[in-house]
């Protein structure tokens, strides 16, 4: 009896080790200047960002010049000191009709193998399909990736016009990405709204070497906790980020009109893949089937850091990336948000540095 006791506590010691407890630590902020010009363009609607051979590449949401900033985000003291756009890539067709054929409302990049994987939410109102393409470094285009077609502009699913495919990320081992929806399908659930619904996004699974969709798990949405002062309340995905095997960070951001610069809540999930998550990747609706999604807990909600933000504000934040480690040699993490170069009011091109604590 007593050495089946023993054993147990031992089982529960070992097995209690290997929970994870992470959180995360806010550092600073970095704001580009207003307006600013770089090579004949403004900078802003910077959706997403990543870290590729010592360079940071964040690709700009504008339809009408579509193209990939690549600079440098200088790191002193565990602070951001400055941010520095040192070229741009042009999205635009030489040889290939694909990127005239397709409207591309750019909303995540990422870099690997001297090639630009690119998601663009395309238009679903205009029957312009979400897409996942290549480019090479000079913005060529050299190949589509085959989507499920459920998230197609003129499926039954019915994919929400400006919020299908807003966010990807390497996988931990490089030999595929993620790319997740901001909001749920028609088929999939509800939009989140003022009390609990079934608001479930699909994150799915590519396999580099296939080019394929192999798996795709369920997240579930957070309910909107502010009260309305506008018509437009809404809350979605908008950057996902496989920090570790089958575990990932995911920001979701609620925005609501009515408050001026303040609509903004911006909160970072912890999701894990377990053995009880259900791989829903031939599932044509969400809402026909048993499945149980991602497991979730909150980590960091930027209102708790409000007083050190310019004015007050969290804007609309849409990408995310590792960083390099900081002088304690614990991982940084860097955010930047999208200002939808100011047509909306006051908004900031807001670089944001936290680390990553290991409990």
């Amino acid at each position: 009896m007593k050495k089946n006791i023993f054993y147990i506590l031992v089982f529960l010691v070992l097995t209690g080790c290997k929970t994870e407890k992470i959180s995360l630590k806010f550092l600073n902020e970095f704001i580009v200047k207003d307006s600013l010009k770089f090579e004949n363009a403004i900078v802003g609607g910077i959706s997403g960002i990543d870290f590729y051979n010592n360079k940071y590449y964040m690709v700009v949401d504008d339809a009408r010049n579509p193209r990939v900033l690549v600079g440098d985000i200088l790191i002193k003291e565990d602070s951001i000191k400055s941010v520095k756009f040192e070229k741009t890539i042009q999205i635009k067709d030489t040889t290939s009709q694909f990127y005239k054929e397709n409207i591309l409302d750019l909303e995540s990049i990422l870099v690997y193998n001297n090639q630009l994987n690119i998601v663009s939410e395309g238009s679903i109102r205009k029957g312009k399909d979400p897409s996942i393409f290549i480019a090479d470094m000079a913005g060529e285009f050299q190949e589509k990736i085959l989507v499920p077609s459920y998230f197609e502009a003129k499926s039954k699913a019915k994919p929400k016009h400006n919020a299908a495919f807003e966010s990807s990320s390497k996988s931990i081992d490089n030999k595929g990405f993620w790319a997740a929806m901001e909001a749920p399908l028609e088929a999939d659930g509800e939009e989140p709204t003022f009390h609990k619904t079934q608001s479930p996004i699909r994150i799915t699974y590519f396999d580099n070497d296939t080019r394929k969709a192999t798996k795709q798990f369920a997240y579930q949405l957070e309910k909107i906790d502010k009260p309305a002062k506008g018509k437009i309340n809404l809350n979605g995905v908008t950057a996902i980020l496989e920090y570790t095997k089958n575990k990932f960070f995911v920001v979701e951001r609620i925005y609501q009109s009515g408050y001026s610069s303040y609509g903004n809540t911006i909160r970072i999930f912890k999701a894990t893949v377990n053995e009880e998550t259900t791989n829903t990747l031939s599932f044509q609706s969400l809402k026909k089937e048993k499945f149980l999604p991602l497991k979730k807990e909150l980590i960091f909600d930027f209102n708790s850091v409000e007083n050190e933000l310019t004015d007050g504000i969290i804007d609309n934040i849409e990408g995310i990336t590792l960083g390099p480690k900081l002088s304690n040699g614990n991982q940084s993490l860097i955010l930047v948000s999208d200002d939808n170069f100011q047509v909306y009011g006051k908004q900031l091109n807001q670089f944001l540095l936290l680390e990553i604590v290991d409990k």
